[in-house]
């Protein structure tokens, strides 16, 4: 803007000084005294330098025309350009105050977030001691319970008594007794009855296995016992039925035997050989419906494969 303050500030002393020049020309007169030719020379030369004075005179008055048209386009260009600056001041000075609002919260949220993280490191840092002294204290206690389990350990091994040691510590009252022997009486008193059950239970058990290989002995004979019945049942059962079938035969034979006997002299007389004939005697073998001799036929004789109606004489 300075710059251009300067430049219209030049052309405005153009103007004044081209002004100045014009108003000495016109006021200047010759007042020498000269010859008629120098006078007409000079009249030549005035009017010459009249007429490109006029022109001169027409020239600025144009110039001057579009100096005050620059001149205006520069005011208004002026006007434009500060209306311009002034809006950018404004939105400079709008910006700068929001800047200044943003560091200012900027900076009090960080302000905030500092005390926070102090606060959190504080309380980490507390925290932290809490758990490092209740650790040391952890492992003191510790190393003080194991001590106590070696010690309870070592005296747990002296708990059992003999029944004489249990006699002399039950004659004492319990305030005069120590931890180990209260306990030890105690476990004795608990143990003994289960000791004696042991013991008796152990007794039984022997007894009951000793029982039982006995029972497994008698079992193993009486099983095998009970197969050899078994086989002699099923021999005797066999021979049974073998002797059944020759006792039917041996009956069959004799019955047999009784009626040729009894029916020997009707076979020999003379007036029944036409019977005997007429019935197939002397016809070769005779089959299961001629024999007339033989009583009915068995079943069972001929499911055995012998002849039913003529069977072998012992």
């Amino acid at each position: 803007m300075s710059r251009k303050i300067a430049k219209a500030s030049k052309t405005v002393n153009v103007s004044s000084s081209l002004e100045s020049e014009d108003i000495s020309l016109e006021t200047t007169v010759p007042t020498d005294d000269i010859s008629s030719s120098e006078e007409r020379d000079g009249k030549i030369k005035i009017t010459r330098q009249l007429i490109e004075r006029k022109e001169l005179l027409h020239n600025i008055q144009l110039l001057k025309i579009e100096l005050s048209q620059k001149n205006m386009m520069i005011d208004n260009l002026k006007v434009d350009y500060l209306t311009k600056i002034e809006e950018l001041e404004e939105k400079l000075n709008d910006a700068l105050h929001q800047k200044q609002v943003l560091t200012l919260r900027l900076d009090n949220q960080l302000t905030f977030q500092q005390k926070d993280a102090r606060k959190y490191q504080e309380l980490m840092k507390q925290e932290m001691e809490t758990i490092l002294l209740r650790q040391k204290q952890l492992e003191e206690t510790n190393l003080q319970l194991r001590e106590k389990a070696g010690d309870i350990r070592r005296n747990l091994r002296d708990f059992e008594l003999t029944e004489e040691q249990y006699m002399k510590l039950k004659g004492f009252p319990e305030d005069q007794l120590s931890i180990p022997e209260y306990v030890s009486i105690r476990f004795y008193e608990l143990m003994d009855p289960l000791k004696k059950e042991i013991s008796e239970l152990q007794v039984k058990k022997n007894y009951l296995s000793e029982e039982l290989t006995e029972n497994k002995s008698q079992l193993k004979q009486l099983t095998e016992t009970y197969e050899e019945d078994r086989r002699n049942y099923s021999e005797l059962q066999n021979r049974c039925q073998r002797l059944a079938l020759e006792l039917a035969d041996t009956k069959q034979l004799i019955q047999q035997g009784d009626y040729r006997q009894e029916n020997y002299g009707k076979v020999k007389s003379p007036g029944l050989m036409p019977l005997a004939q007429a019935s197939g005697l002397g016809r070769g073998p005779p089959d299961a419906s001629d024999c007339w001799l033989c009583p009915l036929p068995r079943p069972d004789a001929s499911a055995r494969g012998l002849d039913p109606h003529h069977p072998p004489i012992a």
